[in-house]
This record gives C-alpha cells, sequence and structure tokens, in this order.
C-alpha cells in the first residue's frame, strides 16, 4: 500500500480554502476556518441537495446557509477540495 509524504494531512492542511464534506447524510461545502477535536467550522456555507456531473464547475442545487455552520467531524465519511 502507498503512503502519503505529506505530513499532517488533515483538516488542518485545508484551513483556509473552500472543502467539500461528504457526510452521512448531507454533502457540505464551504471554507475552512475552524479545526477541533471533533468539529470543523465552515463559512458561507452551503448544503448541497443535487450534485450534478463532478465534471461541471458548479453544483446542480447548492442551498446557502444563513450563517457559518459546524460539522461533527465523526459524521464525515471523506472531504477535499471538489473543483
Amino acid at each position: 500500500m502507498k503512503t502519503s509524504s505529506i505530513e499532517n494531512e488533515d483538516f488542518n492542511a485545508l484551513l483556509g480554502q473552500t472543502i467539500t464534506l461528504f457526510c452521512a447524510v448531507y454533502i457540505y461545502t464551504g471554507k475552512l476556518v475552524w479545526v477541533g477535536s471533533t468539529s470543523v467550522k465552515i463559512e458561507n456555507p452551503k448544503i448541497v441537495y443535487e450534485t450534478g456531473s463532478f465534471s461541471d464547475t458548479s453544483w446542480k442545487d447548492a442551498q446557502s446557509l444563513p450563517n457559518e455552520m459546524y460539522i461533527c467531524t465523526a459524521m464525515v465519511e471523506s472531504f477535499g477540495i471538489v473543483k
């Protein structure tokens, strides 16, 4: 199995970037501004109800949320930058 050569390849590595969190129930996207031991905080968050094609440049249906959101990391199945 190949392992990554990047140290600390976790949420902290993505601070300040717009990320997407694929969670157990929903998909969230927003700017990662804080990382805690059990949650992360995103600003300008959106909840993605329909992705559309991943080759598209925007989500098919992403609804803006009214304020920053904290996401429980135990519910996150995968995360990263989706371009």
